[in-house]
């Protein structure tokens, strides 16, 4: 065959493959890319949380700024001056370091699929610039103002969210079946409204509910309109569905330890002070692990927080411990 006729024959062979849409090409869209085949691939490992959050923060940040570019018209250069804007426009730590592991998850893939040669986004970092968190934890004077202020249920819910450790999904997850005489049993949580299931397999466990607690929690039993196995602790006027966290927190208890002078409180702070107090009463980091419903790197990591009369005690020992000169 000759070399003009073969070409022609190898063309027409080629033709319907390079015509494909998916075909891999650096002129894919950067949305249409986003929403096949990122989402749909990732989105099998997600829980559904992830998933919906995961969805927000890219069609906000990046989608809706960056959906008719080409996959192959990205700089870093470009990327990491996203990065620094957004960390200069008052963006908190947690979302620009999402945005970063983002946009080098979608060009890695875009990499694997052959629509580009290399990432863009593979040495960004997060800006200076950035807020990071402050890790805050209320003393023991604070706890018992925050308990004092509340009202039977509001200081129930701040209860098990200080003495037990539980993430607020978790609270108002909970059914009276999961409530015995020394422990609450998480097997599922509250996320936006939707019944799901705890946010990792260290949170499926049995927290421990401490004398006062359950004295507390058998009080409320006691006037609830429904204590059946299946009615939720804290339910919603209904009674259907579980009481809503933000609601009851903008109209009940935010509004209360605001006045109190605990406005900064909220319920990491209080899962925080948890872990923080709960450290300094006992030795072992895996117990409060455990009970938090987490591994004891991120609790000694992320969540404790020594106090400064510990620390104090603490520099007076090893000062104690060296040769007097």
């Amino acid at each position: 065959m000759p070399k003009a006729q073969a070409r022609k024959e190898l063309d027409a062979v080629l033709s319907p493959i390079n015509s494909r849409a998916d075909a891999p090409s650096p002129t894919k869209k950067f949305g249409e890319f986003i929403h096949d085949p990122y989402l749909p691939f990732y989105c099998r490992k997600w829980k559904g949380s992830t998933a919906k959050c995961n969805e927000d923060r890219l069609r906000v940040h990046l989608e809706s700024i960056f959906s008719d570019r080409t996959l192959g018209s990205f700089t870093r250069e470009e990327l990491q001056t996203l990065l620094d804007e957004k960390a200069a426009n008052g963006l908190s730590y947690s979302v620009v370091a999402h945005l970063r592991w983002d946009l080098r998850q979608i060009f890695r893939m875009a990499v694997s699929e052959g629509h580009i040669p290399r990432s863009p986004a593979e040495l960004l970092f997060i800006p200076r610039e950035a807020k990071r968190p402050e890790h805050t934890a209320m003393s023991r004077e604070e706890v018992r103002t925050c308990f004092a202020v509340l009202e039977q249920r509001e200081r129930l819910i701040v209860k098990f969210a200080v003495l037990t450790g539980l993430r607020p999904g978790e609270i108002f997850g909970l059914k009276w079946v999961h409530v015995s005489g020394t422990h609450v049993d998480i097997r599922q949580r509250v996320y936006r409204g939707e019944i799901d299931s705890p946010k990792t397999s260290n949170s499926v466990r049995k927290a421990a509910l401490s004398a006062g607690l359950m004295a507390e929690i058998e009080m409320w039993r006691a006037v609830s309109l429904d204590a059946s196995a299946d009615a939720w602790v804290f339910p919603s006027e209904t009674g259907k569905t579980p009481l809503g966290r933000d609601n009851v927190w903008r109209r009940r208890i935010g509004p209360q330890l605001k006045e109190a002078g605990l406005g900064w409180v909220d319920f990491h702070v209080m899962r925080r002070t948890h872990s923080t107090l709960m450290n300094e009463i006992h030795d072992d980091p895996k117990l409060v692990a455990d009970q938090l419903g987490h591994t004891v790197d991120v609790n000694q990591n992320v969540y404790t927080r020594a106090s400064i009369a510990r620390r104090k005690t603490a520099v007076d020992a090893l000062e104690n411990a060296l040769p007097v000169q």
